[in-house]
């Protein structure tokens, strides 16, 4: 290896890195050099000239230019050119810092204006004649305070990809314009927040901010425009030293009432972590950073903004026992007394199998660890269960299948490295919006190649080079028909699977029924569609398969799963880097429940309850026998319940009631139970078929960590104290133990984490401390520390190290369409709501987005029914109807419509059937067929405005500095002005 280039800064020689910028050296050493513009997640902008420095005797910008050996680069000599550029800078930006909501030290208007020494503002201050637009319902944009740095353009078009910001360099006084000059709330913003993360200044801010920051940010606007033309008026003749010394003694005072905490995401499974501002129990912003493993700086719109629920009024606080009917708040010792004697009198009248567990995705491990340890070692059931049987159980399965562990091969790094990324069933950029971002930057500016397979032409689809639109039901016919036309033409990885996979002949033969022909007459996709789809998977040096509930949600969820996994092993797409399978998990810590061992059949790390030795581990441990057969699970326990056999249920933060598939027959099993237990932070529609329900704390209220979908364990932080008298969720169960006899003793999650490691392998080297800060650990992680984020390197996870083709058939689909029932329902979530809604529906921003549920249909289906955008309809099943109101959208072909899953009222399990599929028994959600009757009324559409799905973006590469250059009143600034006096 060549040595490292030699750069000398002001005399003093330096090592740098072969590549690096000049401002990427001079940061590394800590040396002072400003860069408003800059920011370590963007590239070089080079809109704000801050930075320019004298290389080899020319004036360059140091963000922007790379070393070379023997470069010699003047910081003094260039200071006059540093200083011109701020001063444009604060000519376009009014300084009042000390009553500014920003000014919390991190204000890099403040910041570079002060390092630079500048006292007086040579131009002065003019505005721009633009309006405030507060039209957002989060954020706000102040053109007055822009300082044109295009740093929220350039996270807008090429780190989230939404596309919506831009500068118009050709106005007399140019500002940042949302789909080329709308309102905000008018375009295709999304809300995601990244403009508002990355902005410098207070041009951008969070509504949540604005008076509520500083100790003298809170005067009416009148007040404070009074104050402002104070600061201004004396600044003329202190010049701006002591206005910077004031807002840094203000800055600092903000220490004392102004916490910083950092947490990880309760949504989805992408996993994003950021600090949660606050100043008492107000939330003032979410602040991402770039060393979040996830996500970097990115968050979407419920990230960044969908906190409300934790300080709702509507949040349980004290425990509730049902008394003639109805709920009393009774004492924790009494409910924990009640809830201990009834379960306890059960188990032994009726056996320790009549009583059953469900855990939930949004506890931390911990709490699952001890919710499978009550049942198992307490009560001495396997009667526990999660939601991953709702949608990720199909994929797990299929994993396990095939390579091993039931769960992601690799990281999001590996899926932005890959070639070619396959996404089948799931709207990404909807359901895991941070994930579909780092996908859309790789296309865009990258030239990775996308496929997408999905009834809906979401997003996603219509970014992709090769859009497939099968029958419903059908993904699994053309995996096959893809895997059998690649052996055909002698493409398949031959070396790989020899060395690595067994069962290869066996699998040949099982996709002889699956011909192109016969692939098209089912799937309704061209020949040619699936010939150029296996061409292109095969041809790939690196292959991505992402897939969600589009895909499991099926009678042939697990096997179509098993299917994908087949054609990626079979193209030699597992096992290095930018390769393997993706089952998208749903929930936030949905993977780390089941890996902890919330599961009938699994102990935590996936080590099955059958076998003798891991049972005889966990016995030791927790002192006590332990049963040898498999539990209930979720579905079973239902049936259960209807049979008479399970008497008594425990259920921790699940809307058990309306996420089960036929929620008719689910409640109908609740009623019959005669002990039901509901912790949650809410009066759920579950809760009301409770006899005790426990007041439960919001991850913002608890310590403890997250497994998110990549197999990442991160820890979280207790942002606030229980609201009220609720607890968090492993208190509770730790105090339940207590009045049941076991005193568990732990006297923190650390601490159950530490007995985690001691008795499962995959977590032997997971502790606190090395999850502090923004550290995370993909499981599994050695006793020394050193975890996997890519799995299978040294060989699969089965007993002989090899991989196995799983040969699969197709299975019809359950409820199609006849002449009754002649339309096919799809369902899912929509960006701005999370599952039921019984978090996001808490804030008023997220529901001014999308106020209820909806039914998407195509402009056809709804002239041949004589529907209108916002009429009511009647949606029919064989097995309920709920009613709603139509949305008109080219999403969705002829013959299919979508409902959102957002809703209590409107749920769509109200219409799904009690089928599963059979391997897993995971409801066949995604396969239901139904009529329309239209209601004798019409209201205005819920999506009619405020949703970005009306908005233009405006695409576009960067920021186009180049125009603001070509612009008649630009010049650069000079290498070196005198000035009399002051800057």
């Amino acid at each position: 290896m060549s040595a490292a280039p030699q750069v000398t800064i002001d005399g003093q020689r330096h090592a740098a890195r072969r590549g690096e910028t000049i401002l990427s050296l001079i940061n590394r050493l800590g040396l002072e050099l400003p860069q408003v513009c800059h920011h370590p997640s963007l590239g070089p902008l080079q809109t704000c000239d801050t930075c320019m420095v004298e290389a080899d005797g020319k004036l360059v910008r140091a963000c922007a230019a790379t070393v070379s050996d023997g470069m010699s680069v003047n910081l003094a000599d260039s200071l006059g050119a540093r200083r011109e550029a701020m001063q444009r800078l604060i000519a376009n930006h009014e300084l009042y810092c000390t009553i500014c909501d920003y000014n919390n030290g991190d204000c890099e208007v403040h910041n570079a204006a002060d390092m630079l020494g500048l006292q007086h503002q040579k131009y002065p201050f003019t505005r721009k004649g633009h309006a405030l637009d507060e039209s957002n319902p989060f954020y706000r944009y102040d053109p007055d305070q822009c300082i044109l740095c295009g740093r929220c353009v350039e996270a807008c078009q090429d780190i989230q990809v939404t596309e919506t910001l831009s500068i118009d360099w050709t106005m007399e006084k140019p500002r940042v314009l949302w789909d080329g000059g709308r309102e905000i709330n008018d375009s295709s913003c999304v809300s995601c927040g990244h403009c508002v993360t990355v902005c410098p200044c207070n041009a951008l801010m969070e509504k949540s901010m604005d008076g509520h920051a500083g100790h003298f940010t809170s005067a009416a606007p009148a007040a404070k425009r009074k104050a402002i033309e104070l600061v201004k008026f004396s600044e003329k003749f202190t010049g701006l030293g002591p206005l910077f010394a004031a807002s840094k003694a203000e800055a600092t005072a903000r220490d004392a009432s102004v916490k910083q905490t950092k947490t990880v995401c309760t949504y989805c499974g992408v996993g994003c972590s950021f600090d949660v501002w606050t100043t008492g129990r107000h939330i003032l912003k979410i602040q991402p950073r770039p060393e979040a493993p996830a996500n970097g700086i990115s968050t979407c719109v419920k990230g960044k903004f969908g906190w409300d629920f934790v300080n709702s009024p509507d949040r349980l606080t004290r425990p509730l026992v049902r008394r003639g009917g109805k709920f009393t708040p009774v004492s924790w010792g009494e409910a924990l007394s009640e809830t201990a004697r009834r379960l306890r009198a059960i188990a032994d009248e009726h056996g320790p199998d009549s009583v059953g567990f469900i855990s939930s995705s949004k506890t931390t491990n911990e709490e699952a660890y001890l919710l499978q340890k009550m049942a198992r070692a307490v009560f001495g059931t396997h009667n526990i269960d999660n939601c991953a049987r709702y949608c990720q159980s199909p994929a797990s399965k299929g994993l396990s299948r095939t390579v091993g562990y039931g769960a992601d091969s690799g990281t999001m790094n590996d899926i932005e490295k890959a070639d070619l990324v396959v996404i089948v069933g799931s709207n990404t950029a909807v359901s895991h919006p941070v994930l579909a971002a780092r996908i859309k930057r790789r296309v865009k500016l990258h030239g990775q190649r996308l496929i997408v397979s999905d009834l809906r032409e979401h997003e996603m689809a219509r970014r992709a080079h090769h859009f497939l639109r099968p029958e419903p039901g059908t993904d699994m016919i053309w995996m096959n028909a893809a895997a059998k036309h690649i052996l055909d033409q002698g493409w398949e990885d031959r070396g790989f699977i020899e060395k690595n996979v067994n069962r290869f002949d066996e699998y040949r033969k099982s996709l002889e029924p699956f011909t192109l022909e016969y692939a098209a007459h089912r799937t309704g996709l061209p020949e040619e569609t699936i010939r150029t789809v296996a061409r292109e998977i095969a041809e790939a040096g690196s292959v991505c398969g992402l897939w969600a509930m589009g895909v499991t949600q099926h009678v042939g969820g697990t096997d179509t799963c098993t299917a994908f996994c087949n054609l990626l092993l079979l193209t030699g797409n597992f096992a290095k880097p930018g390769t393997g399978g993706y089952p998208l998990r749903g929930h936030n810590n949905v993977q780390g429940v089941s890996d902890f061992g919330a599961l009938y059949n699994y102990f935590p790390g996936y080590h099955k309850v059958t076998d003798d030795a891991t049972r005889a581990r966990f016995e030791k441990a927790w002192e006590t026998k332990l049963p040898s057969e498999p539990g209930l699970n979720n579905t079973t326990m239902i049936e259960a319940a209807h049979a008479g056999k399970l008497k008594a249920l425990y259920v921790v933060g699940e809307e058990l009631s309306l996420v089960d598939g036929n929620a008719h027959w689910v409640q109908e099993a609740l009623r019959k139970i005669d002990f039901l237990v509901v912790q949650d932070i809410f009066m759920s529609t579950t809760a009301h078929f409770a006899d005790v329900v426990f007041a439960a704390a919001p991850s913002l209220e608890k310590d403890g960590t997250f497994v998110n979908t990549e197999r990442r364990i991160q820890r979280l932080h207790e942002v606030f104290p229980p609201l009220g008298d609720s607890r968090p969720d492993w208190r509770i169960v730790c105090d339940l133990a207590k009045h049941l006899g076991h005193d568990w003793n732990y006297d923190s999650p650390s601490s159950i984490m530490d007995e985690v490691a001691s008795l499962t392998p995959e977590f032997a080297g997971v502790s606190y401390e090395r999850l502090e800060g923004y550290g995370s650990l993909c499981w599994p992680v050695a006793e020394d520390g050193r975890d996997s984020p890519l799995l299978y390197q040294d060989g699969f996870h089965t007993a002989d190290g090899r991989a196995t083709f799983h040969p699969v058939d197709f299975s019809e689909p359950l409820h199609q369409r006849d002449e009754t029932f002649t339309l096919h329902l799809n369902n899912g979530r929509v960006l701005e709501h999370f599952h039921e809604g019984n978090m996001t529906k808490q804030s008023p921003g997220l529901l001014s987005k999308v106020t209820a549920a909806y039914l998407d249909m195509a402009a056809a289906d709804a002239r041949s029914h004589g529907l209108e955008e916002g009429d009511f309809v009647r949606v029919t099943s064989p097995f309920g109807e709920v009613n709603t109101q139509v949305v008109i959208t080219g999403e969705v072909r002829e013959g299919e419509l979508y409902l959102p899953i957002c809703s209590t009222h409107e749920r769509v399990n109200y219409l799904t059937s009690s089928d599963t599929d059979p391997v897993v028994d995971t409801p066949v959600y995604k396969e239901m067929s139904v009529k329309l009757h239209k209601l004798g009324r019409k209201g205005r559409s819920p999506m009619s405005h405020g949703n970005p799905r009306f908005g233009k973006p405006t695409p576009q590469v960067g920021v186009k500095v180049e125009k603001k250059w070509h612009r008649s009143d630009y010049i650069e600034p000079p290498r070196d002005r005198p000035e009399k006096g002051n800057v």
